[in-house]
């Protein structure tokens, strides 16, 4: 058995040699078979390749993409091609080593490794030959389209003056946070497209994990056609069949194509609600944040409608930002070319308001304004006639008219037109402004609180639709630009229909040619230097009459309203602050007046003729100090008024009224006047007794209609019981001056307790002041007044606490339910020298935006932590000495609110 193994390993070991020995003799022998074959096969090889590269070439040309199967090809040919042209390089010199007929070589070994190499590099170039097929028709057949950017850059500026800080927090909405609908919203020409232009593009500079970013346009006349060609030409849907294809349709194919993907829609210019799934887009639900929506819109009520996760205000610059916007666009040579041209282009500059359109088109038109005097020019016609200022009127206008158009209906239209009646940068109280609206007769008033309601609705789309700004203490305001627009609309472009005529704000001081005022309908001549209104106009047609802060108006000329049969609203607060103002004979002849504002003003008595006003609705006396004297059929049973503003009158006169008169402050006779105004429902009130406020107490009627209360020195009453004021369910300001021997507002908390799950009892009231109560110790019955945005508090030399802690000791469980000015937006305390503790713990503050403290040493210890006010946006005032000596909670609390603070001495 062992010997027959031995042989028969040692016949397959012979094989293996002899199979060897063989294979060497054909490397060797075939060498220059090989060879020849080598290079003509090499020749084909090289063909195939600079076919394929042609293509290759082409392709790209087309923007089209190969396979990379068909790169790699020509790589590995390009690697072989240069491996034989070596071998064919030394093979003339492994020839001559070739003897016995080319089967033996002089040197065996070195023949037989070119052989073998020869061999393996001829399959090779016969490899890439056949595969070679492959990637021609590679080329030709299976071209995919190269990558397109994720986003189409779009053409704008390369910097964004003022809206980078808004830029980094979209995008981190975008890339970070799980949002799925964000909303920009803002006036025309503030720079919403801007904004979103540059979210487009930052999309090419950083990487990330979107696969597309699509823009269109929506613009004021919606199509969803036309939405849908711009999302389908980015998605490559677009052509001749799918352009024939319904909406429903095209709606499919956009959602099966982009329910895979990762993407960002990028919306203009939204006017209404766009239904993104009748355009196709999915969209992403709270777990699936992977796409984005990102629009743009004038209007924050599209962002309710569009479901919009986050949105943001895109604002006016800033002064600062404006000024660099202004003088990027006039540029350095102009700015240099006179001493005076800087300050005075930051004149103008100020008088775009901050609006980046308005900047840039007039920094474009005084980029070459050399001289002083043509700056000078620049800024009289834009405060007098802007819209013949270059570009204004077509570029600037025109863009912000198209919110204007765009308003619900004529009411809310003219609503916005009148408020141009204001001067520029003036804080616009919202029922002050409804009243004059309902007095032009834009509101139905068959019911005062549906008109009032619907007024606040109007005020509300007007500043939504970014035409009006909102701003604390229930006031609005028009940015300047919008103004001028609302100027050139109502007294150019809708001239014959609206005849406004303006002045308000131009500190003239003579008045405007009576005799261009015959046609006029609206007429403001607000804040001005006017002393005195010596000619008699004659304005059939005149509707409104703005006079208001004229303070040195001193005389009006009898006779001077006679010829204004048809005048309603007629303002004249704040006028005669020099010299004390008569109302002039003649007044009588206002037949159609239905509102009269003469508050402010100090003004000693009401001319007898008033009472002649059969259709007075709404007569204005606030804050007329020296005010004694009603005539009494003014207020009688004939009497259409309705709204009857008393707040603050008479406190500065001492004279005795005489008998046909209304006792200012007075009781049983003015509650009985008042019963008869049976149209009675709005009234304010100035009392000077605790007994006269009993009296009003005692008539539902008065009660229902009491929205503000004044009460001055009340005698000796040292309390009254604040819960009293609970029926007022309309009150909204209560005002408390020189009580001196008022001690306590009472309330029962006891009452109170089993109410606790809603114990508020003042929710109307919005506004608290108390002065020069010397006596007075806290106000803890505040704390029943969650509605309170503004506390005021004066020479009140005995308050030792605001909200008084030892009041809740019998019911511990109330205070469990309450936290207090949770919408306080001011609080003023001054000359408190006992104060100590505003409140016992600390407080939210989420809307607090000034607190101004002055002469209250003892108080140290603010309530306030470091979850106080957030967002940390409002201002602490006082003196550095009052600050430094403060306790804070922690030091987190003491470094948080450092920034808040502004002294005294700045």
């Amino acid at each position: 058995m062992g010997s027959i193994f031995q042989i028969t390993c040692d016949g397959a070991f012979f094989n293996r040699c002899l199979d060897c020995f063989l294979g060497k003799v054909a490397n060797t022998s075939k060498l220059h078979d090989n060879l020849v074959a080598l290079e003509t096969e090499l020749g084909k090889l090289i063909a195939a390749k600079n076919d394929v590269m042609m293509r290759v070439v082409n392709a790209e040309r087309q923007q089209l993409r190969t396979l990379d199967q068909v790169h790699v090809w020509l790589s590995r040919v390009e690697a072989v091609e240069t491996e034989a042209d070596e071998l064919k390089r030394h093979g003339s010199q492994e020839i001559d080593k070739l003897c016995v007929g080319g089967y033996c070589s002089k040197n065996c070994a070195s023949s037989y490794k070119f052989g073998k190499q020869v061999a393996k590099k001829l399959r090779d170039v016969r490899t890439l030959i056949d595969e070679g097929v492959f990637a021609a028709v590679a080329t030709e057949v299976v071209p995919e389209r190269a990558p397109e950017p994720v986003a189409d850059e779009r053409p704008t500026e390369p910097t964004i003056v003022g809206l980078q800080s808004q830029l980094e927090q979209v995008w981190r909405c975008l890339v970070e946070e799980s949002v799925g609908i964000i909303g920009l919203y803002g006036m025309g020409g503030v720079g919403k497209t801007t904004l979103l232009t540059h979210i487009n593009n930052k999309f090419l500079e950083s990487p990330t994990s979107f696969d597309c970013v699509i823009w269109a346009v929506v613009s004021k006349d919606l199509r969803l056609e036309k939405i849908q060609e711009d999302i389908g030409k980015k998605i490559g849907l677009v052509d001749d069949s799918w352009k024939s294809k319904s909406v429903e349709e095209k709606a499919l194919d956009i959602f099966r194509s982009l329910r895979e993907k990762r993407f960002v829609l990028l919306l203009d210019d939204i006017w209404e609600r766009v239904d993104l799934t009748k355009m196709g887009i999915p969209l992403s639900g709270p777990k699936n944040t992977t796409s984005k929506v990102v629009f743009t819109t004038r209007f924050v009520d599209v962002c309710g409608s569009m479901e919009a996760d986050k949105k943001f205000q895109v604002a006016c610059l800033s002064e600062e930002d404006a000024w660099e916007l202004f003088r990027k666009k006039v540029g350095e040579e102009t700015l240099e070319s006179d001493h005076d041209i800087v300050e005075l282009a930051q004149t103008v500059a100020k008088e775009c308001g901050g609006l980046p359109l308005a900047l840039i088109t007039i920094g474009r038109a005084m980029a070459f304004k050399k001289t002083a005097e043509e700056w000078i020019h620049a800024i009289e016609v834009l405060r007098t006639s802007a819209s013949e200022f270059a570009g204004l009127g077509e570029k600037v206008y025109r863009l912000l008219k198209f919110s204007y158009d765009s308003l619900q209906n004529e009411t809310i239209r003219s609503c916005f037109l009148y408020c141009c009646l204001y001067p520029e940068d003036y804080d616009i109280l919202k029922w002050d402004l409804i009243d004059c609206w309902i007095g032009e007769g834009f509101l139905e008033e068959s019911d005062r609180f549906s008109a009032e309601n619907q007024g606040y609705y109007i005020v509300g789309t007007l500043v939504h639709a970014c035409l009006l700004e909102e701003l604390e203490g229930d006031k609005v305001k028009m940015h300047d630009v919008v103004r001028d627009m609302a100027r050139w609309i109502a007294c150019e472009i809708e001239k014959e229909k609206r005849k406004f005529l303006v002045c308000a704000g131009a500190g003239v001081g003579a008045v405007p040619d009576v005799e261009g005022w015959e046609n006029v309908r609206r007429l403001s001549l607000m804040q001005n230097q006017i002393e005195i209104l010596s000619e008699v106009p004659t304005c059939p047609h005149l509707l409104t009459l703005f006079l208001d802060f004229n303070y040195k108006l001193e005389t009006i000329t009898d006779g001077f309203f006679q010829c204004m049969p048809s005048l309603k609203v007629l303002k004249m607060s704040n006028c005669g602050h020099v010299k004390v103002l008569k109302l002039p004979f003649g007044m009588s002849k206002l037949g159609s007046l239905q509102l009269l504002d003469i508050s402010h003003t100090g003004i000693r008595e009401l001319p007898e003729e008033l009472k002649l006003l059969v259709n007075l609705k709404c007569l204005n006396l606030r804050w007329t100090h020296m005010l004694n004297k009603i005539p009494r059929q003014l207020i009688s049973n004939s009497s259409w008024l309705r709204v009857l503003r008393m707040f603050a009158i008479g406190f500065e006169n001492s004279k005795e009224p005489s008998e046909d008169s209304v006792l200012i402050g007075g009781g049983e006779v003015l509650v009985h006047e008042l019963l008869g105004l049976k149209y009675l429902e709005v009234l304010e009130l100035t009392l000077r007794s605790y007994d006269a406020l009993q009296f009003f107490l005692s008539s539902n009627k008065l009660k229902s209609c009491i929205r503000s209360l004044f009460l001055i020195k009340l005698g000796d009453t040292k309390s009254i019981h604040a819960t009293a004021f609970a029926d007022l369910k309309h009150l909204n300001e209560l005002c408390i001056r020189s009580a001196v021997e008022l001690e306590e507002l009472k309330v029962d908390y006891t009452e109170i307790a089993p109410k606790r799950s809603e114990p508020f009892v003042f929710r109307s009231l919005h506004r608290v002041t108390m002065e020069r109560c010397h006596k007075l110790k806290d106000l803890t019955f505040l704390v029943f007044a969650p509605s309170l945005k503004s506390l005021s508090l004066y020479g009140c030399n005995a308050m030792e606490e605001i909200i008084s802690v030892g009041k809740f000791a019998e019911t511990p469980e109330v205070m469990g339910h309450i936290s207090p000015f949770g919408n306080l937006q001011t609080l003023y305390l001054t000359d408190l020298p006992e104060l100590k503790s505003i409140y016992w713990k600390p407080l939210p503050f989420t809307h607090l935006k000034e607190m101004t403290v002055h002469g209250c040493n003892q108080l140290k210890k603010l309530p306030l932590d470091s979850n106080s006010a957030t967002e940390r946006k409002f201002v602490i005032r006082g003196y550095t000495h009052w600050w430094n000596r403060l306790q804070w909670e922690d030091e987190a609390t003491q470094i948080a609110f450092r920034s808040c603070f502004q002294s005294h001495e700045i």
